[in-house]
């Protein structure tokens, strides 16, 4: 995964979460779940590391605004 960018935790709120499951029908709905609760990146591709058991995402979440089912 890429280095973590300072202009995405630049404030109070903005937060890098690093996921790891067993596989992506795991991982997506983590993802999907965080996303209804704040705004985030979005349900992200995920990555395999040869040799590293499961699979890794990353995504990207502003905790200070809400997600689409939060708001309702």
């Amino acid at each position: 995964m890429e280095r973590i960018n300072a202009q995405h935790v630049s404030e109070p709120g903005l937060v890098v979460l690093d996921i790891t499951a067993a596989d992506e029908a795991t991982a997506q709905p983590v993802m999907a779940d965080l996303e209804q609760r704040w705004a985030t990146s979005g349900i992200m591709p995920v990555q395999r590391e040869p040799g590293t058991p499961g699979v890794k995402a990353r995504v990207y979440a502003d905790i200070r605004r809400r997600g689409p089912a939060a708001s309702a």
